[in-house]
């Protein structure tokens, strides 16, 4: 059975509103590049918290790849006033890595 399912559930939440708040809702005093971290970070934390509550590998991956490209479509699509970004769905490929990473090597150490 899967455990620690709320982790994950409320990074979900926080991804929605990350992703998809309209423009005028997000700072633009941020200095260059932070919106990539945070789009590292948030894909990171997905994989991460996935992993730790159990879900398969191959599965939460190809979902979240999904989410990463559905994601940049949808920003276009809706009126939401942003734009897709093909370098911001490479950078969540590379965070869902990354948390991926983490989840094995966290397991892997001694508690």
């Amino acid at each position: 059975m899967l455990t620690g399912l709320a982790p994950f559930a409320t990074v979900v939440l926080v991804s929605l509103v990350v992703l998809f708040a309209p423009q005028s809702a997000t700072p633009s005093t941020l200095p260059p590049g932070t919106d990539k971290v945070i789009h590292m970070a948030l894909f990171a934390a997905l994989a991460w918290t996935g992993r730790r509550a159990g879900l398969p590998v191959v599965g939460l991956a190809i979902g979240l790849v999904t989410y990463a490209v559905g994601s940049e479509v949808l920003q276009g699509a809706l009126p939401i006033g942003r734009s897709p970004d093909a370098v911001d769905a490479v950078v969540d490929t590379a965070g869902i890595a990354v948390g991926f990473i983490a989840a094995r090597w966290s397991v892997a150490q001694p508690r």
